[in-house]
């Protein structure tokens, strides 16, 4: 059989877009064409048309042709300032509200490693089951099979610390079993965050409202519309004063008044008083909105696009970091402390870097966490999260160039850095270049979809 002609917007493209809000330039043609071709070859179709009057009317189909789509990409303790910022909310929650405990929703969750790392962080803190209740959700219930089995390879554990590894989990030849403590945790359900049903179901049954919404790196694959769509969904499912976490680059793609959460964490949102305004760049300073990037539904979870990237050079390092002459104006909502004028000990490494970046950020201290940055690059040499992280910094702050470079740096020092793709593609895409922005999409699928195979 033949591979499929090129899809129209109208087939099965489009029922990607109004089944799980997928834009289909987040991943591209090609791979959806892929996809469609795989299910065409199992069903032993050979006619596009009558494959997608077939996924318009079973659902069970449309399911497998999605499995195909999404790619179920995460591990454990991913940003490990989020789960900082999470123990500090839950407690204080629940100092002052001792008899409700804390509901938290994951969606999507992937193969569990969100759900089950917010459960050992609240645990670890010495926290009692009956004291937080967890929600996962996915459209694929592969992903979802995955994390009710709660067995892990050693990729789920990049970048963590082994610390609660050996806590939590047992090893069972080369996978690592969770404990049954931290799995009773979570309840995990198939659903679509999309759906007017799972929001009306979950409000109806009690288990919402949440005190937190995780939805990270979700919006950054969907419509505009499914955007929207989400947003008014997490606006619904969230308490009046409880917080949403977002990935790094997408708190400016929310359209209502959400404003960093006055605790203090980067990426974790609340709603704004009245008079309040948001306080991201992309819209408060003046720079155009982060354009609305492809995303994946509920389910979709961070595939990631990519021009070929060059690899890592092993010979000489990046040149040196950008001179902060040309950055932005700083975050307009909560000026910046005064800049701390007392010479501050040279980093021992770069972990400890990033903790004491992060906690600059909190802050509002942009303009010092930039100068760690760059002052530990001098100290520790090259390092691919500290530009990173130093990206994201001027980014936020409004240098939209030096954060690219920024970036570029990061690929240099290590080319399977998806998150530095990814965010390459938005910088592309807010300056207009579809074409780009969907070469770094492609470009960053291909190395989650790598990492995955590991």
């Amino acid at each position: 059989m033949n591979e499929p002609p090129a899809l129209p917007s109208t087939a099965a493209e489009e029922v990607l877009r109004r089944w799980i809000g997928l834009d289909p330039h987040s991943i591209g043609e090609a791979a959806i064409r892929r996809a469609v071709r795989l299910r065409m070859l199992s069903l032993g179709l050979d006619d596009v048309q009558s494959f997608v009057r077939l996924i318009e009317t079973d659902r069970t189909e449309r399911d497998r042709l999605v499995e195909e789509v999404v790619v179920a990409e995460s591990w454990f303790f991913r940003d490990l300032q989020v789960y900082d910022h999470l123990r500090r909310f839950v407690s204080a929650r629940i100092a002052s509200r001792p008899g409700d405990p804390v509901r938290i929703l994951s969606a999507p969750c992937a193969a569990g490693e969100e759900p089950y790392s917010i459960a050992m962080a609240l645990l670890d803190s010495g926290l009692q089951p009956d004291r937080f209740r967890i929600d996962a959700i996915d459209i694929s219930r592969i992903a979802l099979s995955k994390a009710q089995t709660a067995r892990y390879s050693p990729n789920a554990f990049r970048n963590a610390d082994s610390g609660f590894r050996d806590r939590w989990f047992r090893m069972d030849g080369g996978s690592a079993v969770l404990d049954e403590a931290v799995s009773r945790c979570i309840r995990f359900a198939w659903a679509n965050i999309l759906e007017e049903s799972f929001v009306s179901g979950a409000l109806d049954s009690g288990r919402a409202p949440y005190d937190v919404v995780f939805c990270r790196n979700l919006l950054i694959y969907l419509t505009p519309d499914a955007r929207a769509a989400v947003e008014r969904s997490i606006d619904r499912l969230l308490k009046p004063d409880g917080i949403v976490v977002l990935g790094a680059a997408e708190p400016a793609i929310l359209q209502g008044n959400w404003v960093a959460d006055s605790a203090g964490s980067t990426f974790t949102l609340r709603r704004g008083a009245s008079g309040e305004t948001a306080r991201w760049p992309s819209r408060a300073a003046g720079h155009p909105a982060l354009p609305r990037r492809p995303s994946p539904s509920p389910g979709l979870r961070s595939p990631v696009p990519a021009t070929t990237v060059r690899s890592a050079s092993r010979q000489a390092p990046p040149p040196p970091p950008p001179s902060r002459d040309g950055q932005g104006p700083t975050v307009p909502t909560a000026p910046a402390s005064p800049p701390d004028t007392t010479p501050a000990p040279k980093p021992q490494s770069v972990s400890q870097t990033l903790a004491e970046i992060n906690a600059l950020a909190n802050a509002r201290r942009f303009t010092e966490a930039i100068s760690l940055c760059e002052s530990a690059q001098k100290d520790l040499g090259p390092s691919a999260e500290l530009y990173f992280i130093a990206g994201i910094m001027h980014q936020t702050s409004g240098s939209l160039a030096v954060a690219e470079d920024c970036f570029h740096k990061t690929l240099y020092l290590d080319g399977t850095h998806d998150e530095a793709l990814l965010a390459l593609s938005l910088l592309a895409e807010q300056r207009g270049d579809r074409g780009q922005a969907e070469q770094y999409r492609r470009s960053a699928l291909r190395v989650v979809e790598r990492k995955g195979d590991r």
